[in-house]
């Protein structure tokens, strides 16, 4: 699934002045705050770190996603290496 995820993707970011992303091809928001928001895209997991950040806009059906805030990163990851850093992660809290 992964390869035709890629080839059919309308998968854009668009950051303005580090203040604000618009991204589209927006499958889920996986998590937030306002130090990060994780984010399924149809070009793999996504990652914005920042300050502040607010979810100013989120339209599932169309795909779309507003971040407002400072942004320090934008990462791309796989996805088995989020699951895992998760797993490990409730493993040492309830050790």
């Amino acid at each position: 699934m992964g390869e035709e995820r890629r080839n059919t993707s309308k998968h854009k970011v668009i950051m303005e002045k580090r203040e604000r992303v618009l991204v589209t091809g927006v499958l889920d928001v996986m998590s937030f705050d306002e130090e990060s928001v994780v984010t399924d895209t149809e070009m793999g997991v996504l990652i914005i770190r920042g300050s502040g950040l607010h979810v100013n806009g989120l339209n599932l059906e169309k795909g779309e996603l507003e971040v407002d805030g400072e942004v320090e990163s934008l990462v791309y990851e796989e996805e088995h290496v989020l699951s895992k850093n998760k797993s490990n992660l409730f493993g040492k809290i309830f050790k």
